[in-house]
């Protein structure tokens, strides 16, 4: 069960994925090993509440990626554009301020890094008990940050995949398209959420 005031937090930060997932997300997390963990994909932190409740049960750390300025559905004139996050100054998306209240009540086990997936990837080495996929959704970047970071899962460390649609009237392909190159490089999917997909490393 998530505790009240952390399932409080997650529905009161803006964000895109549904209750039903989240508690989903977090008993899958709570049953994953002790170790680093890796979001890729933060925006207002939504789903890094229910990781991070799930961290400090376990006894994880987590580190969730995200460059803040949104995705190209977050752009103006796209569907999921929320002009309430635009800074008044630089005219840019930015959802980094309104990150900072869940990293400063989670500091105990999360860590933020501000870039850009692919130049985390230069440097990355840290092997990952649970990775989270849910950045940009275009074919080339979720393709991207699954070379490059799901190759750092140790073998029967868990790979999540968030916005999968089979069906193209759902949504975006990209990460369906993850899924099916995850499973056929071995990977075992081994639980299905609405839109969440939960896989093993063999």
């Amino acid at each position: 069960m998530i505790p009240a005031d952390v399932l409080a937090r997650f529905e009161e930060t803006t964000g895109f994925m549904p209750t039903e997932e989240g508690e989903a997300l977090h008993a899958v997390a709570r049953g994953a090993r002790a170790g680093t963990w890796l979001e890729i994909g933060t925006y207002c932190g939504k789903s890094t509440v229910l990781l991070a409740d799930a961290a400090r049960q376990v006894g994880a750390r987590l580190v969730t990626v995200d460059h803040h300025h949104g995705s190209e559905e977050n752009q103006p004139g796209w569907e999921w554009h929320d002009e309430s996050l635009v800074d008044a100054d630089s005219g840019r998306l930015d959802t980094l301020p309104h990150f900072r209240r869940v990293l400063d009540e989670n500091a105990d086990v999360l860590s933020a890094i501000v870039a850009d997936t692919r130049l985390v990837a230069t440097w990355w080495t840290t092997p990952l008990e649970l990775l989270f996929l849910d950045g940009n959704h275009t074919e080339e970047t979720a393709q991207q940050d699954y070379t490059q970071f799901a190759r750092h899962l140790v073998p029967e460390g868990l790979l999540l995949v968030h916005d999968v649609f089979p069906d193209p009237a759902d949504g975006g392909q990209a990460p369906w398209n993850v899924v099916r190159r995850a499973v056929a490089e071995g990977f075992e999917q081994i639980a299905v959420h609405g839109s969440l997909r939960v896989l093993r490393r063999s």
